[in-house]
């Protein structure tokens, strides 16, 4: 339409790291968004963008001719990006704390902040955005600008990466009529969820880690936010399901892995039912036809051996949930086995279908 000739002009907090890399490619021909600022840390600050990823560019495709001269600046000087863009990703690696300030205070100065950081996940006026699951909590924005008195300011954030193998397909199940009671969940997480340069060879070569920090409790608590409902300004989290989680990196670059048991609450749907719930799946996203959305966000595969990383990651803009292994569990009800690409699902590309969904929702300028 006649509205998107403007391009809004986004900016990346972090923009050297692997997340910030998938931002610059995912966004180079976005149809709405356009990069035109850029930050990281003080030792990236003065140097051209192209400098400051020399020798640690790790897509496939080389840096947009367009990005390679913007100069980087420093995240933590929030007065840098004023007047150079209006909507921020925020990725910066800094302590929790300072990312919880740093985010808060570029919101403060009027800025749209989707951030991939952990650090305000559970700020009580702030959603945690699945799209296809909770686009509903968006409104949480409306609650949080009057609470803080920001016009054109928020804060939005996305679930940690390892929950996103399991959320939809969990999430269309319960949708469905099926809600689930208990969950015991092993991930398998991939290498690049580290940042980089990561844990080093010597530590994940022919191994297995059987523990990544704060991830298990993350896989547990999250989920039932994201599946809770708005309720005297901030979300009530849902009380089930009842979430067990062991979370392991493993020796593989992009994807994680999640091995799934389900109790049902009450009837449990036979397994062609399950498939045809997953199969036929769709949510806002892909009814508004937002441009990194998935058309199908969860995908079933019936080979015995699938999903796998290697083959299955990339599916569909690299933005679906693939899902496969289907079959009653001798504990619970059902298992089955979820993949997704963590660094763009599970991160820089979770983050710009939130912000195309708060495009559409008008949450991306003032409200009047």
């Amino acid at each position: 339409g006649v509205f998107m000739s403007e391009k809004i002009s986004v900016g990346i907090l972090g923009a050297t790291g692997i997340v910030g890399q998938n931002y610059i490619n995912l966004l180079k021909n976005h149809p709405w968004f356009k990069v035109t600022y850029l930050a990281a840390s003080p030792n990236s600050a003065g140097k051209t963008y192209e400098e400051a990823v020399s020798g640690r560019w790790h897509m496939k495709d080389d840096i947009p001719a367009e990005i390679k001269k913007i100069i980087v600046e420093d995240a933590n000087d929030v007065n840098k990006a004023k007047g150079q863009c209006t909507v921020l990703f925020s990725a910066v690696d800094l302590d929790k704390k300072l990312i919880a300030e740093l985010e808060l205070s570029y919101a403060e100065n009027g800025f749209a902040v989707i951030s991939n950081n952990s650090a305000h996940r559970f700020t009580p006026d702030v959603p945690m955005i699945i799209p296809e699951i909770n686009h509903n909590h968006t409104a949480l924005i409306d609650i949080q600008r009057k609470n803080r008195g920001w016009k054109t300011g928020l804060i939005a954030v996305k679930s940690n990466c390892s929950i996103q193998s399991y959320m939809s397909p969990l999430y269309a199940l319960i949708e469905a009529g099926y809600p689930v009671k208990k969950m015991f969940v092993t991930t398998l997480q991939a290498l690049s969820g580290a940042g980089y340069p990561g844990p080093s060879g010597l530590d994940v070569l022919d191994n297995v880690i059987p523990y990544i920090k704060g991830e298990e409790e993350k896989s547990e608590n999250e989920p039932l936010k994201i599946l809770g409902h708005i309720k005297d300004g901030t979300v009530a989290n849902a009380n089930l399901p009842l979430i067990t989680a062991h979370c392991n990196r493993v020796p593989v670059i992009h994807g994680h892995t999640a091995c799934v048991s389900l109790e049902f609450q009450n009837d449990k749907p036979d397994l062609d039912e399950i498939i045809s719930i997953w199969s036929n799946f769709k949510s806002l996203p892909q009814k508004m036809l937002l441009p990194s959305a998935p058309e199908r966000p969860i995908i079933y595969h019936y080979e015995s051996n699938r999903p796998q990383p290697q083959k299955d990651r990339d599916t569909d803009k690299a933005m679906a949930v693939s899902v496969g292994r289907l079959r009653t569990c001798n504990l619970m009800d059902i298992r089955f086995v979820g993949l997704h690409h963590n660094t763009i699902r599970g991160a820089a590309g979770g983050c710009i279908l939130s912000a195309e969904l708060l495009k559409v929702q008008g949450y991306l300028g003032e409200r009047v």
